[in-house]
């Protein structure tokens, strides 16, 4: 066979395996979901993370006919999840619940990650976002923000704050309110998590925390703690007689938790708009509504891919200034 007969029989070949291959392409996606779907979570079981990858799971599992199974891969921060799901292959079948710390402050306080936060992934949708509140023990005598600086200001390095670790959000609401209020000298105490910062802030072992509405709430409520401000920029729908840290001079500051759905990139669009379509027909349902809302979530309905990603990007570019000034840095 001459040499150019050979050259084109390959280049047919070759033309012939590539369209065969984007017909068989075409024809999986046509019918996706065709099987199982892995939301992974790069928390413990049981935590806010968890309980809403659980829930939209669940729902999302009925409108697409096809089972959805959450995976919790811990460690790292959340570093361990969010690397396992940029390294999958983009085909729909295996995506993160994201949160605040794996794509806004991770990528500023780790020296390095096993994934690109802004390039690895594309948003399915937002979720929700869970409210944050300052709150302090009853014997600290300040009623909101405002007293609370100048109670500081008048009394250097005798108040403190706890948080849930070091460049964790709480940790960093503080550094955010710290910055904000001139640089005032407030102890951090950090914690492993919140529920043993909660038991000691309860036991007057620490003046003040920066916490989630769905651990510190109730505690309000029952007058263990007090609450002195609002960590979003808007009113808590649970506290809307509390005035935002914002409202009280310090501007700027919006502080909360948010979770958002995400695949690889690459992910086929048909497999992005099935997703998004059956997560908005879930936020439209008033039973999927009340569970987000009974965890302390306050559901975003509407934020398709665009607007995720959007916000995302503006997350990662707010909390870098932040985690530089704090000093945390881990490797």
């Amino acid at each position: 066979m001459r040499k150019w007969q050979f050259g084109s029989l390959v280049l047919g070949i070759s033309a012939f395996v590539v369209g065969f291959a984007a017909e068989v392409l075409a024809q999986a996606d046509d019918k996706y979901p065709s099987r199982p779907v892995r939301m992974v979570v790069s928390f413990a079981a049981g935590g806010p993370t968890d309980i809403v990858a659980r829930v939209m799971s669940a729902k999302m599992s009925e409108l697409l006919g096809q089972q959805f199974v959450v995976e919790n891969r811990t460690g790292a921060g959340g570093n361990t999840g969010a690397a396992d799901v940029a390294k999958a292959a983009p085909d729909g079948y295996t995506l993160l619940m994201s949160t605040v710390s794996t794509h806004a402050i991770n990528p500023h306080y780790y020296k390095k990650i096993p994934y690109d936060a802004a390039k690895d992934f594309v948003p399915i949708g937002q979720v929700g976002v869970t409210p944050i509140l300052l709150v302090a023990h009853p014997s600290v005598p300040a009623k909101d923000a405002k007293e609370l600086v100048a109670l500081v200001k008048a009394n250097p390095g005798k108040y403190t704050y706890g948080s849930s670790g070091v460049g964790s959000i709480l940790h960093l609401c503080g550094e955010q309110f710290r910055m904000l209020a001139g640089g005032i000298n407030i102890t951090h105490i950090p914690y492993r998590g919140s529920s043993q910062l909660m038991k000691d802030l309860i036991a007057g072992q620490i003046s003040m925390a920066f916490d989630a509405t769905p651990s510190a709430g109730p505690q309000v409520e029952s007058g263990k703690i007090r609450a002195l401000g609002g960590g979003m920029t808007i009113r808590l729908r649970t506290m809307p007689n509390l005035p935002t840290m914002d409202e009280q001079g310090f501007k700027g500051f919006d502080c909360y938790t948010w979770n958002a759905i995400l695949a690889p990139a690459g992910t086929p669009q048909l497999a992005i708009e099935r997703l998004n379509g059956a997560m908005q027909k879930a936020m439209a349902d008033p039973t999927v509504i009340k569970r987000l809302q009974d965890v302390g979530v306050d559901p975003t309905p509407g934020r398709g891919p665009k607007e995720a990603a959007a916000f995302m990007k503006a997350e990662l570019a707010k909390w870098g200034p932040i985690v530089k000034a704090s000093g945390a840095q881990a490797d």
